[in-house]
């Protein structure tokens, strides 16, 4: 009943998508073996693409296959009538598939619990990121498709637009198939055998019994215990911070760049993965080192001691390098037997320490006795303090993340990372404490292997245990020359052990597996890092090779720097550093999961429950002091190299996005804070001009915005309010992505605002909304600043009406008021090139947006947007630029003239009324900025003829008080003179076309004039405010003789009785009073002091 005929169904129907326009050929059997990335696909003109197609599974043959997207096939199904379309877009994802299912024919998805509905059920696929490793990304249905009214055109958005059609289960299969041949690996040979072989490093079988004998078995334990509680508490951090979501690749970087944010992802991830690259060398060192001591045993030097040790650490790095390229699971293999050497030596140890042998005992191994364990209990500390032995040892207990590091190699990293690694911290933890207590109990510090050392008479001088057992050895530690024992033979512990070579083989394996481990971390985690493009120049070494997706580059990479470090062969340098490196990233693990838990974001809610923010913070603090316990310059130079990334990726920011913890507590900072400061009363010491600025789209009046932004950056609050009106169906949709785009377009300005559009039937109801309901809280606005409205006298004049309501209507709501007026006006969405300017910065976010320039064909700046059908002109290419006119040209010149530097000019206050001191706040803070602060303030009041120097005085006392500068003040004593005639005459001939004449009609024909027309000017009116009238032509006067050269004029604002004075007359004063000058804000405050000279 769906099928269509063959010859329908193979005609190329043309699909629009969301970002290319595509001609695909639907053969009948095209839609098998057509994969999307080869999908030949030609690009149409797009008025062809007019029409939209839906492509629908219809073939009787492949309805099993095609019928539901998981392929189980829906009960009560006839010939397919499940219709799907799936789409992959190409250009974001990458060729990923999604799902649509498709609702508006006459077929529904009947797969929820098989109803008649195409609300879809809750699956784990709505919920995969688009770039998902695991299975397929669905998208569930929007809500406009299940909520907008049916004969709306269905999938407006464009996402549903098939491209072509793969059934699921084929793209299923084919991602079964490539993941069948990756290597992951369970928690035991991925976690918790990498992180036991990178703890247990030389230290164990070397460094040990030397520690014992500097610092005694109380201190050693201490020393163990102390080390064990660092990387226990970062243990469970990273577990909590693994349990949180999906891991990646990329181990320590990945956890903390996606907890903290790039910032310290970054700095801290080249840290990392430099550190373990140097750990390499400092590993093969360890190894070649042992090595050389062999040979120096037999005698089988080759050239001298550090050169042996560079040939065969070069020789060994490469053999490391082999082995890790053969690919994870042979290094895997590696792993396993080189554990097994491990255990077995270690066993061979303690087996050795219960068989006490004659020929052992004048090298001072007596098997387990009560007096040595007694004698050695304390510290005996020779030319080391219990810091320096601690700084020894605790590079010993770091490798806790070698687990966590391959973290894109685990098959479950949730489970496995938590719980290797906390049981291989346990697990070395108990052996370094056995080793500890066992060395310390039966092997004396000092011995000197001479056999006949033994006692001859019974002198009363020998007390210590050495003399209980028949030995006397006080000749040679008088002499300090004794080669054997705790303190001077490194190799005790393969004296004691059964079988003395075991040891060796231990040590070889304890080093090269923790060389492996690190050759592996490192480029795993740089690769991580390059993938997210944190540092541009380093996106090269992103590519994997193979099917683990091997970071080949990285390897090579590595072993230069390894390479490099073993040239250098000296241990005592390296060894500090990579602890410090280590350290800095366990203090920000510990850190982010404080930082997570303490910004309370609902999406931290990791399954791993033994955790506790403050715990980590002290674990955090921990390893900041440990790093300076070990070596405080290696420390300081760790924080500085951090901080110096840090700073560097700050400044780039980065385009990413993770939903970091820095996020979530700058929100809930805000939060806190907005809501402590309702609480708060206000005081005028405190008082901010809060600014609602009528800008219409943030670009279309860049003087406006410029201008306000000065005095309320870091000040006040400032919001840009756009009112949209004339549509006859509010697209709030639209509403919603013009909000976050001209927000974007306010960041990328640096202009410290809010952009906050509304829907409204005119300019005065949006106005109203805004007045009432911008702003939260304190942070609410308390000033309208408006555009003068240029073209009043050329359109409707209810314009005039809204206009001069808006103006009353914010007085009501004690708001300040401030109209901006420059001559040339202030709307430049008109000007060609304007638009381009916002769409070229889009562009390079990687947002496609059409612009729509707005042609008001006059320059009205109150009522910005009302997209009548010849004015909106859509532009998705930047159009040919016309050359400007001259009115334009001077137009775009005066909307740019707020942004540069303004010289050594003045700003004019005309403070003729006090409305509380806003007239003169709002210059104060413009000449407090960069730009203005070359500007000098002169202030203007008015005052009578005889009086002039009083007047004078007392204004430069109160100016004084307030604490502000001024570079001089006039006092007018003649603003109440009579204007010139001609002036008076060109006024009157202004407002003849609007006054009423209800002298020359009938009353009832007036009264209804006036209710039909609102705005005009009653001869009664005109009589009454004559004087007021004649005062604002006469200071239109006094500005033109006193301040046409001013940068700046700030005047009071006259004000009007509601209901008195008609729309049209007190636009005409506006006109009267500024017509003709520099840049002018009218200004008139609520009334309320804004300024106090009280401290």
């Amino acid at each position: 009943h769906l099928a269509r005929s063959p010859s329908e169904r193979a005609h190329p129907s043309v699909i629009q998508s969301r970002f290319q326009v595509d001609l695909v050929a639907e053969a009948a059997g095209a839609t098998e073996d057509k994969s999307p990335s080869s999908d030949a696909s030609t690009t149409v003109p797009p008025n062809e693409a007019k029409g939209r197609f839906r492509v629908n599974f219809a073939d009787p043959s492949e309805a099993g296959s095609a019928a539901s997207p998981d392929g189980a096939q829906a009960e009560g199904l006839q010939n397919g009538d499940t219709v799907m379309s799936e789409t992959s877009l190409h250009s974001s994802t990458g060729g990923q598939h999604h799902y649509h299912y498709d609702t508006h024919t006459n077929t529904y998805y009947l797969r929820t619990f098989g109803h008649n509905t195409i609300d879809a059920v809750p699956n784990i696929d709505f919920y995969r990121q688009t770039a998902a490793p695991l299975g397929e990304k669905l998208i569930r249905p929007t809500l406009s498709e299940l909520h907008d009214e049916l004969d709306k055109e269905p999938f407006e958005d464009g996402f549903a637009n098939g491209d072509e059609l793969t059934p699921a289960e084929e793209a299923a299969a084919k991602e079964a198939a490539e993941s069948k041949g990756v290597v992951k690996f369970g928690w035991v040979k991925g976690v918790l055998v990498r992180c036991m072989l990178n703890i247990w490093g030389v230290m164990l079988f070397i460094r040990m019994s030397w520690i014992v004998g500097q610092a005694g078995i109380a201190l050693s334990c201490l020393i163990v215990g102390m080390a064990t509680v660092v990387t226990t508490i970062t243990g469970l951090s990273t577990s909590a911070i693994a349990t949180n979501g999906f891991v990646r690749g990329g181990g320590a970087y990945y956890l903390i760049s996606r907890s903290l944010g790039p910032e310290f992802g970054g700095s801290i991830g080249l840290i990392f993965a430099f550190a373990n690259a140097v750990a390499v060398a400092m590993y093969v060192v360890g190894f070649a080192e042992t090595v050389v001591e062999l040979l120096a045993g037999v005698d089988a030097i080759m050239t001298d001691e550090i050169n042996d040790i560079r040939i065969i650490g070069t020789i060994t790095v490469i053999l490391l390098l082999g082995i890790s390229l053969a690919g994870m699971e042979w290094e895997a293999k590696a792993q396993i037997f080189l554990l097994i050497v491990l255990i077995t030596a270690i066993c061979n140890y303690f087996i050795g320490s219960f068989i006490p042998l004659e020929s052992k005992k004048s090298m001072g191994f007596f098997g387990y006795d009560g007096s040595i364990m007694w004698e050695n209990m304390g510290p005996d500390f020779r030319g080391e303090t219990f810091f320096s032995v601690f700084a020894i040892f605790f590079p010993a207990a770091t490798g806790i993340l070698a687990g966590a590091n391959i973290s894109g190699d685990l098959a479950d990293p949730q489970l496995a990372i938590p719980r290797g690694t906390l049981l291989a911290i346990l697990i070395t933890g108990i052996v370094y404490l056995g080793v500890a207590v066992s060395t310390g109990s039966c092997i004396v510090r000092d011995a000197s292997g001479v056999l006949n050392d033994t006692i001859t008479q019974a002198v009363g001088n020998c007390s210590d245990a050495a003399c209980g057992l028949g030995f006397d050895f006080s000749s040679c530690k008088s002499a300090n020359d004794c080669n054997y024992g705790l303190h001077n033979d490194f190799q005790v512990m393969s004296l004691v052990s059964g079988f003395g070579p075991i040891i060796s083989a231990g040590i070889f394996s304890a080093t090269l597996s923790s060389a492996l481990a690190s050759l592996v971390s490192a480029p795993k985690v740089f690769q991580a890092l390059c993938k997210d493009n944190i540092y541009p120049g380093l996106s090269m070494f992103a590519k994997g090779y193979g099917k683990n997706n091997e970071p080949l580059k990285g390897y090579i990479l590595t072993f230069v720097i390894a390479l490099a470090f073993i040239l250098i062969a000296e241990l005592n340098i390296i060894a500090p550093i990579i602890s410090n490196f280590f350290l800095a990233s366990y203090a920000l693990i510990n850190f982010s999961v404080f930082h997570a838990s303490l910004a309370n974001s609902p999406g931290w809610r990791p399954s791993f429950k033994y955790y506790n923010m403050w715990i980590s913070l002290a674990g955090a603090i921990l390893c900041c002091v440990v790093m300076f316990v070990i070596n405080w310059w290696a420390a300081l130079l760790t924080n500085v190299i951090v901080l110096g990334l840090f700073i560097y990726v700050s400044y780039k920011k980065p385009d990413v996005n993770w939903g970091s913890s820095t996020q979530a507590l700058t929100y809930h900072q805000a939060l806190t804070h907005t809501l402590h400061l309702s609480g708060v009363e206000d005081h005028i010491k405190n008082f901010r001009p809060q600014c609602l600025v009528m800008t219409g789209y943030p670009n279309s009046r860049p003087a406006i915005i410029d201008l306000v932004h000065t005095f309320t950056k870091n000040v006040g609050l400032m919001i840009c309010g756009h009112i949209r009106t004339g549509y006859r169906r509010p697209n709030f949709k639209e509403l919603a992505t013009d909000q976050a785009r001209y927000q974007r377009w306010l960041l990328k300005n640096e202009c410290k605002a809010f952009y906050t559009p509304v829907f409204a039937e005119d300019m005065r109801q949006g106005t109203q909304y805004l007045l009432q309901a911008a702003g939260l809280g304190r942070l609410k606005p308390n000033t309208l600043v408006l555009g003068f409205k240029n073209d009043w006298r050329d359109g409707d004049m209810m314009n005039v009406e809204t206009y001069i309501s808006m103006i009353h209507d914010a007085f009501d709501s004690q708001f300040g008021a401030v109209i901006l007026r420059l001559k040339e006006g202030l709307d430049v969405s008109h000007i060609q090139g304007q638009d381009e300017l916002l769409s070229s910065q889009e562009k390079s976010s990687g947002m496609k947006d059409v612009i729509v320039s707005i042609d008001t064909s006059k320059d009205s700046d109150a009522d910005s947007s009302k997209p009548s059908s010849k004015a909106t002109s859509l532009q998705n290419s930047p159009s040919p630029t016309v050359p400007l006119n001259v009115s334009d040209q001077r137009l775009l010149e005066a909307s740019q003239q707020f942004q540069k530097k303004q010289g050594k000019g003045t700003v004019d206050v005309w403070w003729l009324f006090d409305d509380g001191g806003l007239t003169l706040l709002i210059p104060y803070l413009l000449t407090n900025k960069k730009r203005w602060k070359d500007c000098k303030i002169r202030v203007f009041i008015g005052g009578k003829i005889n009086r002039i120097d009083h007047d004078r005085r007392a204004m430069a006392t109160l100016l004084s008080k307030f604490r502000i500068d001024f570079s001089d003040i006039t006092v007018l004593g003649d603003i109440n003179t009579k204007p010139k005639k001609e002036h008076v005459s060109a006024f009157e001939e202004m407002i003849e076309p609007y006054r009423l004449k209800e002298d020359d009609m009938e009353q009832e024909a007036a009264e209804r004039l006036k209710d039909s027309e609102p705005w005009r000017i009653t001869d009664n009116e005109l009589e009454l405010y004559r004087a007021k009238t004649n005062r604002q032509i006469r200071l239109n006067e006094l500005l033109k003789e006193h301040s046409s050269t001013a940068n700046l004029i700030v005047m009071s604002l006259p004000l009007a009785r509601k209901g008195a004075v008609s729309s049209a007359l007190y636009m005409a004063w506006l006109e009267g009073l500024s017509k003709d000058l520099p840049p002018m804000l009218l200004v008139r405050g609520n009334h309320q002091s804004v300024l106090t000279f009280y401290s």
